[in-house]
């Protein structure tokens, strides 16, 4: 088998390849690792990026030498760090028991591993069989503090893609503290590119933003202890004719579901440096001697064929080697929730209608959301008492779940196991459980406060509470909820010179959760979420296969997060309901079909009092549904192509095409009607253009390229939020 990891020893230079992408790098003066080259497959490297030599002025040169020509602080750099002459953002700041923060990182070594080790308490991409990847592991070493900076590089065999992160192991002898630690550098000299983000707020996530990369400093961060909601953990970097279909882009997604930040720094001489990491925002982290601390790793994808290639990889990179649940390779089943039904004004005689009418319309599982413990019928109390509330379920929540059981739908339950309200007897019997800083009063958010997720005891307890109700054998979903941000940074099972840590550990506490109780429970289907979007991320998808996308349920307002979401995320890990109207966000009123359409485009359900359906909707919700069983695995396993984007025009469009290109759902939407329109003609993309397709509701055939090349003319309508939906199926031509 082709070797994917190459080395010339006696020049240094590393090259890792695979058919379609190539990375170099190499040794320089002062055992000073530089980066090379990223981007389409080469087939081999002779040395002409080899840096130039130039004095420049203020750019100091290595200790000791009197080459004024040489300098770190112009050369492009695989890993930098703070006091070495190198002026720009550095990787890694370690401050050492004297208070110096210099560290000179000069290469000692590398190996090369098959496959893909894992990281120890962090999710992260991997391989099913060694022979899918090939590692390569480059030690750093700084002499005076005896740290080892070991950067790990993974390259996939057949995917577009290369991994990296970080491990420092503190050989000296003295504690040091790590303030800064980034997962990865990348050194571009001679590109002038433009960087898209993906920004947004609560029920307004993940809309892309694509601006030029200046002079200077642009950082895309959270400093909320989450990925968060108003900047996601992606960043793509795109040459200026870079569209959906053509042009270099390099995605970066980082596997963390805590503070990030992503930093760009455009030099004097327009050279661009990229940092990919933890924030450094309020973090420090005592590394003593003998141990090492692993940061979370970076999934890096290149395109030469636009941004709908790279999304194509992360999409089947998260969706097969990241995501681990039984359920990534199954069907979903089509949810109805009874937040917007209900929020917490119910009990078990006011369920069962919904639930009976589930059935009826063919609904696969019904979810029993926030309000069904401790004596919760607000947002006040009981948060950390995961016991029934008896006067809703007056013959325990088993009864119910049965009755749900009996109908022939799945039964799932919320919860929100971070969070601790005041009015709870867990509160009451461990108030020390609570996040709080000394002599301070804790800050709520929704009424509720934060479990010290750094307490292994607090861990225990969660995990016992949890787990005694999924033990009964009659949850089939869970739907993990986290309603507000962290604050309050503090945690009184740490000294006082360890409190820096409490960020990335409270993460690594919420790691340990999901992993105990996935693997305990692996046939219950796990769903993420945060208020929605707050905590959409690669790392989450580790543990959960799939994410409450927004708490916005307003079918226009999805269509624009829904898209920008599949920038860096797959279908698959998007769960899209269609809900009442007017719309309980936005006030809007969207027709039925147009919710369908935007929700059967992720993993489908619907989050309304089903009982109060005119009977025309009835008949809509079973026709989405057999419409939904005809594609469910064509949108969970398909390639998703964007066509149209609703920042650019009055339209959005997309499609997904089966592995084997013989199906295909599109589907177009039209924001608003016009009194004059225009016409506008939707081209499909990712089609066999030998192959001929049936349109299923016309019988009419068109061959692919035709769909591809021709298009077909958007019907012309009199209204607002229309949408049409298309199921094409490969013929023989006729």
């Amino acid at each position: 088998m082709t070797k994917l990891i190459e080395v010339d020893e006696q020049q240094q230079i590393f090259h890792l390849h695979n058919e379609q992408i190539s990375y170099l790098l190499t040794v320089e003066a002062g055992q000073t690792l530089s980066h090379l080259y990223f981007g389409k497959r080469v087939r081999g490297y002779h040395g002409q990026l080899t840096y130039p030599r130039v004095d420049r002025g203020f750019s100091g040169n290595l200790p000791g030498s009197d080459d004024r020509t040489f300098s770190k602080d112009t050369l492009p750099r695989e890993y930098s760090s703070a006091g070495e002459m190198d002026y720009h953002l550095p990787a890694t700041v370690v401050r050492q028991a004297d208070g110096a923060n210099a560290l000179n990182l000069q290469y000692v070594g590398y190996t090369v591993l098959e496959g893909k080790p894992k990281l120890a308490g962090l999710p992260a991409a991997y391989v099913e069989d060694d022979s899918e990847a090939e590692t390569l592991v480059i030690t750093l070493r700084d002499e005076v503090t005896g740290l080892d900076y070991q950067l790990s590089y993974t390259i996939y065999r057949a995917l577009p893609v290369i991994t990296r992160s970080v491990k420092v192991v503190n050989n000296g002898t003295q504690a040091v503290q790590l303030e800064k630690v980034a997962s990865m550098q990348l050194d571009f000299v001679d590109r002038d590119f433009e960087v898209i983000s993906l920004p947004g707020a609560h029920v307004n996530e993940r809309h892309p933003e694509r601006r030029p990369v200046s002079f200077g400093v642009q950082s895309f961060e959270s400093r909320r202890g989450t990925s968060s909601h108003q900047m996601s953990p992606f960043i793509a970097l795109v040459d200026k004719q870079t569209d959906e279909f053509s042009g270099d882009a390099y995605g970066f997604n980082f596997v963390y579901s805590g503070n990030h930040k992503f930093s760009l720094e455009k030099d004097q001489l327009a050279q661009l440096r990229l940092l990919v990491g933890i924030n450094d925002y309020n973090f420090t982290w005592k590394l003593e001697p003998a141990q090492s601390f692993q940061t979370p790793e970076v999934l890096m994808a290149y395109s030469d064929q636009g941004l709908n290639k790279m999304s194509q990889t992360f999409h089947q990179l998260i969706g097969k080697r990241v995501v681990r649940s039984k359920y990534r390779d199954l069907k979903r089943p089509i949810v109805v929730n009874n937040w917007e039904a209900t929020y917490f004004d119910f009990d078990e005689e006011k369920l069962k209608p919904i639930v009976a009418e589930a059935k009826q319309l063919g609904i696969e599982m019904f979810v029993l959301d926030d309000g069904w413990f401790g004596h919760r019928d607000d947002d006040y109390s009981s948060l950390g008492d995961w016991q029934v509330f008896a006067k809703k379920f007056p013959q325990g929540l088993g009864h119910f779940a049965d009755y749900v059981h009996n109908q022939g739908l799945k039964f799932g339950l919320w919860f929100e196991p971070e969070m601790i309200s005041y009015d709870s007897d867990l509160y009451r019997q461990h108030p020390e459980y609570l996040m709080q800083v000394p002599n301070r009063a804790p800050s709520p958010s929704r009424s509720q406060y934060i479990l010290d997720l750094c307490q292994a005891e607090v861990r225990d307890n969660v995990v016992e509470q949890v787990a005694t109700i999924l033990s009964q054998g009659q949850v089939d979903y869970v739907k993990w909820d986290m309603n507000r941000h962290l604050s309050d940074i503090y945690s009184l099972s740490l000294p006082a010179d360890r409190q820096g840590e409490v960020y990335h550990r409270y993460v690594l506490g919420y790691y340990d959760l999901m992993e105990r109780l996935t693997a305990k429970f692996p046939d219950v289907l796990f769903e993420g979420c945060s208020g929605g979007g707050g905590r959409f991320d690669a790392g989450v998808a580790y543990y959960m296969p799939q994410i409450w996308t927004s708490d916005n349920t307003d079918a226009l307002a999805r269509l624009t997060i829904q898209m920008g979401t599949s920038l860096a995320f797959p279908p698959s890990m998007m769960t899209a309901h269609v809900s009442a109207v007017p719309n309980h966000q936005t006030g809007r009123v969207t027709p039925f079909e147009t919710r369908g359409a935007a929700a059967m485009s992720a993993v489908f359900g619907y989050e309304l009092d089903l009982t109060k359906l005119t009977s025309a909707e009835k008949a809509a919700v079973k026709e989405q549904i057999a419409a939904y069983n005809q594609m469910r695995a064509l949108v969970l396993e398909g390639k998703f192509y964007r066509l149209k984007s609703p920042l650019d025009s009055n339209q959005a469009a997309w499609n997904f095409v089966s592995a084997d290109k013989k199906q295909v759902f599109v589907a177009v939407f039209n924001v608003l009607a016009q009194a004059q329109p225009y016409l506008t003609k939707t081209k499909l993309a990712g089609l066999d253009k030998d192959k001929c397709y049936r349109n299923l509701a016309t019988g009419q055939v068109y061959g692919g390229d035709e769909l591809m090349n021709l298009g077909f003319y958007d019907p012309v309508v009199r209204y607002d939020f229309a949408s049409q939906t298309y199921l094409f199926e490969a013929v023989t031509e006729e």
